[in-house]
């Protein structure tokens, strides 16, 4: 069974999104992302100051099993990135909800409305 904070929104796409105090957006992979994926070896980092729509491609986590895109989950400009992944890729599968990926100013703070709460992410991933 997956953890799946309350306090985020989540894509389909299994990224999760957090709207912070300054009204910036925090995206990582959800807790069910990185169980599947298994131990994840590399992370593709975009670059701060790159522009995305909701869905768009932002980068690619690779684990022993598999590569995966990794989509925005909503538009926005990118403000930061977790350099730390770089050097320690295997933070997104020991804390999933602390090693973000990428910080995000958004176009549009109304589009985290349009991805799913916690209950829907979990009927979403069957649990």
């Amino acid at each position: 069974m997956s953890d799946i904070p309350a306090d985020l929104r989540f894509a389909e796409s299994h990224e999760w999104a957090r709207l912070e105090a300054d009204g910036s957006v925090t995206v990582g992979i959800s807790d069910h992302a990185q169980e599947a994926l298994g131990d994840v070896v590399f992370v593709e980092l975009t670059e701060v100051g790159n522009v995305f729509g909701a869905g768009d491609q932002a980068g690619v986590v690779e684990s022993v099993k598999a590569a995966s895109d990794i989509y925005s989950p909503v538009a926005g400009e990118v403000i930061a990135i977790n350099e730390e992944l770089s050097a320690s890729p295997e933070l997104l599968n020991s804390d999933p909800y602390g090693a973000w990926i990428f910080k995000l100013k958004p176009s549009n703070s109304a589009d985290l409305d349009t991805l799913l709460d916690a209950a829907g992410y979990k009927a979403a991933i069957g649990e």
